[in-house]
């Protein structure tokens, strides 16, 4: 990576943001049962796990976040 990157902590944090704020615009505070997102970036590779125990389609919007999380990544590094 050039000098221009940005460091691994950068892309996990945008990464980890833009799942939250997928999931956070979805759902008030009180109907998430259970909320977790994971975020790593090791050599070159983003592993992005996002699990909701929240009413409705709660799988869509985990898809949704991951997807999210993984374009914020795309964004800083290209």
């Amino acid at each position: 990576m050039g000098g221009d990157d940005p460091d691994d902590d950068a892309v996990v944090e945008a990464a980890a943001t833009a799942a939250e704020n997928v999931i956070f615009s979805r759902y008030d505070n009180s109907e998430l049962r259970d909320i977790d997102v994971t975020v790593t970036f090791e050599d070159g590779q983003l592993e992005v796990d996002v699990y909701l125990d929240a009413p409705g389609d709660a799988e869509q919007v985990a898809e949704d976040a991951v997807l999210a999380a993984r374009r914020a990544a795309d964004d800083l590094l290209l």
